[in-house]
């Protein structure tokens, strides 16, 4: 099996065990409804998602008021990593990056231990180390390892806020913008090359790979006694998939979970799972492809049989 292959099932397997782990997280996060009393003295019902640290989603709010907060959220966030880019903020940025996966690795996590006292802070305690490991060490095995728990956790926050046609829409608007960013802007290639480079941490699955030509360069410098030959610097290439990639079908699954049920989720994320396989088919190394686009037509297609069948 050539090497690049094996790298692209290595990547489709990491990306369909994150949509799985995250219809699982939605799952355990089930909607209960509790009665409490207001501050009238009235009972009411009340939908409760047990998601720890104050992520509980306000109740009663349209699909459509959140998918706009949604959308503005995104473009503000966008927006504030370019500005601390262009100024070189990395201090801030890895503090923003740590704050944001400890608190979706806690979520995460939190969801396996909820019917066990003090879950919340056994979840931060376990959270807390792995993203130091994942900011300021650099493993490449405990970054996909996280990588696998974040965005269950980001998702679990989004799917109470939205509904099928809600998740369709902003799967619509993300791949137009995925497109402008990556074919025209050039803003997804600047942002890879900065998190990796500079910030040493990046939003996504992140595999590095020696190519045949580099491999053999290697067992060359091992038989030669020359001391050149020995010191000559060995590129390697990588292979990444993006975090919006993985986290927006998880989200549609999450949604699907919750509208019709499991298998219609199974079935998004194996939609999800072949249109990213097809990209990776078509696509030729050292290009940069959109690939929610991609992503969105397999979920499109998924929840149409998930509605027929």
């Amino acid at each position: 099996m050539k090497h690049s292959v094996k790298i692209t099932i290595i990547l489709l397997g990491m990306f369909f065990l994150a949509q799985l782990i995250g219809i699982l997280v939605i799952g355990l996060y089930n909607p209960e409804i509790k009665q409490v009393v207001d501050e009238s003295g009235n009972l009411i019902n009340v939908t409760s998602y047990n998601l720890p640290y104050g992520m509980e989603p306000p109740q009663d709010i349209d699909p459509k008021t959140n998918l706009i907060s949604i959308l503005f959220a995104i473009i503000i966030a966008v927006s504030a990593m370019f500005f601390l880019m262009r100024f070189g903020a990395t201090f801030f940025l890895r503090a923003w990056f740590f704050v944001v996966i400890v608190l979706a690795l806690g979520i995460t996590l939190n969801s396996f231990f909820l019917h066990y006292e003090y879950a919340t802070i056994v979840a931060l305690i376990i959270a807390l180390p792995l993203a130091f490991v994942k900011i300021f060490k650099r493993n490449i095995l405990v970054h996909n390892i996280t990588e696998l728990m974040i965005y269950p956790g980001i998702a679990a926050i989004f799917v109470p806020l939205l509904n099928v046609w809600t998740i369709s829409l902003l799967l619509v608007l993300i791949s137009l913008y995925d497109m402008h960013a990556v074919w025209h802007a050039g803003f997804m290639q600047k942002m890879a090359k900065y998190q990796i480079k500079t910030l040493r941490v990046f939003s996504g699955f992140f595999i590095p790979y020696l190519g045949k030509k580099e491999r053999e360069t290697i067992r060359n410098a091992r038989m030669s006694k020359s001391s050149k030959m020995r010191n000559k610097k060995i590129k390697i290439n990588i292979a990444i998939l993006g975090g919006g990639d993985i986290v927006f079908p998880i989200i549609l699954a999450g949604v699907v979970l919750r509208a019709i049920g499991l298998m219609p989720a199974l079935i998004i994320a194996m939609g999800a799972t072949f249109a990213l396989g097809f990209l990776f088919y078509i696509s030729k190394k050292g290009k940069f492809y959109p690939a929610m686009p991609f992503i969105s037509i397999g979920c499109f297609i998924a929840l149409v049989l998930a509605y027929l069948i």
